[in-house]
């Protein structure tokens, strides 16, 4: 038996990346997954349910976890992992990209922790995990919009924290450093080469090695845990 075996998990962002790291080691955990994307995952993941959800729609939020209670019969884990990066300072930064921004990264994860805790409350309690960023922590040059998602990410996950304590809903966040994906793949070479020459152990993380963390976080292992940063980041935020 695999340490989420008996536990249904909603990961959103689930089709690359950090995200299909988490389902895949969900699965290999015994989890029945459902990956929420806005496109598949190209090769699919073995066992894994995909489901396609824009974590900005409201409504789209609300089928998709009665979809997963129907389908499953309950909700234990919640995922918030669907994320993406702009990277405008303050004074080039426009109003529509700061929006962009803001719903994907923070009012995404503010509505999936609204979907999902009803959920949870019918299933006795659950462990919503959402992934912030260690520039939600520290500043950087530039990503305005991202460092002021990520940053409030962290404390909408210990109100959310506080809230549910007595229902057993546990609530954290992950703090990822540089890690390989296709968003670090695409950001500019001058910018990935100072952020891995400021980490202390000189080499980027993978999304396994995240995806580790989501695991304890969503298993019964982490039962007094609730309203942490658990930091994976090379020892970046340790300086």
């Amino acid at each position: 038996m695999g340490r989420l075996a008996g536990k249904v998990a909603l990961v959103t962002g689930g089709s690359r990346g950090i995200g299909r790291g988490i389902t895949e080691a969900f699965a290999r955990e015994g989890a029945v997954v459902v990956s929420a994307d806005l496109t598949p995952a190209d090769p699919p993941v073995p066992g894994v349910h995909e489901i396609r959800l824009d974590v900005t729609d409201e409504d789209g939020w609300a089928a998709a976890v009665a979809g997963v209670e129907s389908a499953h019969g309950r909700l234990d884990i919640l995922v918030n992992n669907a994320g993406l990066i702009s990277y405008a300072p303050i004074d080039t930064l426009t109003l529509a990209e700061w929006d962009r921004v803001i719903a994907v990264d923070q009012t995404g994860v503010f509505l999936g922790m609204r979907a999902a805790i009803p959920a949870m409350r019918r299933a006795g309690g659950g462990s919503l995990i959402n992934i912030s960023s260690a520039w939600g922590v520290v500043g950087g040059v530039g990503t305005h919009a991202y460092h002021a998602a990520k940053g409030a990410v962290r404390s909408m996950t210990r109100n959310a924290a506080i809230t549910y304590a007595a229902e057993a809903i546990r609530a954290n966040s992950v703090i990822p450093g540089w890690i390989e994906t296709p968003l670090t793949d695409a950001q500019p070479a001058d910018l990935n080469a100072a952020v891995l020459a400021g980490t202390p152990m000189r080499r980027g993380g993978t999304p396994a090695e995240i995806a580790y963390g989501c695991v304890y976080l969503a298993s019964d292992e982490s039962a007094y845990v609730t309203g942490t940063d658990l930091v994976i980041d090379g020892g970046l935020l340790a300086q």
